[in-house]
């Protein structure tokens, strides 16, 4: 066999094309953007190309959890107010995870199955109300197999692949983080030193995943530009599709605003367990949280009398909470409300100049 026809050979030449297809795409659909939001894309498809990367190498005998949303590996509306990990699992296994939940108000361990491309089917969880803490914030949990007579335990439904940690943060800047780490229960064989076919397969899905970002860049915004500086219920997002947190309640939009004006963004919180806004460009990346007021959560935001004010804005109005639009004409607004006891109430949404707003 030639080393053309080799399928080593055949799957690294997919994923170079796969880039370059994506890359061109990507030019074509920013080509009437300005050169910073055209090379904000490049950045957040290279992000989207890192974050998968971290992953490339999965031994679900021997599985590792990966966090998933550092600011270098930012990928589909990642959220800086939480910490999360993630992995791939065998359904026929038995694993322990352990760690230690810091000051995160609210963890959750989620257990998926993929239903194809990047969809996927929450299939069982475990959260911070049914899981035994130490008094140092400690927990254990056995995934898979039989339950145990004692302990926390988490079921591996059928076809389930995919492990999701969450640690919701009220103040993640102040707050004591928590880690986690999980080990098979059973140790496995040595493995291979490099097993061709399992390789050969990452590449393939690497290049897959890769190809299809510049398309749901362009999709997945198109609501929120028809019409703009609006907010609406996100059903798309319940039970856990696309990896999402199942017991959330999303409210998103875009803005579209000139230099000089801003979106005041008002409504009434609801009772639940946390929420928070956060700001995102229209390659569904967070904007620039490690420098920027860009995200508020129930335990930062200014709530009078029930109510919240948000500003989007390039300059800080000097009145509600800012949102640093970075200067961005368009961007997209998501508000998460951890198992809320009713709908969240729409927010109202109004346009205004800056001047103005300032005069309030």
């Amino acid at each position: 066999m030639s080393h053309e026809a080799r399928p080593e050979v055949a799957a690294w030449n997919g994923l170079v094309d796969a880039l370059r297809t994506a890359g061109d795409k990507l030019a074509a659909d920013t080509a009437d953007l300005d050169s910073a939001e055209q090379a904000d894309g490049f950045r957040a498809l290279v992000r989207g190309l890192s974050n998968q990367l971290s992953r490339l190498e999965a031994d679900r005998e021997r599985p590792e959890l990966v966090p998933f949303n550092g600011w270098r590996h930012k990928f589909l509306m990642d959220n800086p107010d939480f910490k999360y990990w993630v992995t791939e699992v065998r359904g026929d296994r038995t694993y322990r995870i352990r760690g230690n939940r810091g000051d995160a108000s609210y963890l959750s361990v989620t257990v998926y199955k993929r239903t194809g491309g990047i969809g996927s089917e929450a299939t069982a969880r475990i959260d911070s109300d049914a899981i035994g803490f130490d008094d140092d914030g400690g927990f254990e949990i056995v995934v898979g197999g039989t339950a145990p007579g004692a302990g926390d335990w988490l079921d591996l439904p059928e076809r389930s692949g995919a492990i999701w940690v969450r640690f919701f943060h009220g103040d993640v800047a102040h707050d004591e983080l928590g880690w986690c780490s999980i080990e098979p229960v059973v140790e496995p064989p040595v493995p291979p030193s490099i097993d061709p076919d399992r390789f050969t397969s990452a590449l393939g899905t690497l290049a897959a995943t890769t190809s299809m970002l510049p398309t749901i860049f362009e999709i997945s915004t198109k609501d929120d530009l028809d019409p703009p500086n609006t907010l609406r219920h996100w059903s798309e997002m319940a039970g856990g599709a696309v990896f999402t947190e199942p017991g959330i309640h999303y409210v998103r939009g875009g803005w579209q605003l000139q230099p000089d004006q801003a979106l005041v963004i008002e409504g009434d919180t609801v009772e639940c367990r946390y929420w928070n806004i956060l700001a995102y460009s229209r390659f569904l990346n967070s904007l620039d949280f490690r420098y920027r007021p860009v995200s508020y959560t129930g335990a930062t935001a200014t709530v009078v009398d029930g109510r919240y004010r948000f500003v989007v804005a390039a300059e800080d109005p000097g009145v509600g909470d800012w949102i640093d639009s970075e200067g961005r004409d368009f961007g997209i607004v998501v508000i998460r409300f951890l198992q809320p006891t009713d709908t969240p109430p729409l927010p109202s949404v109004r346009v205004v100049q800056l001047h103005e707003l300032r005069g309030e």
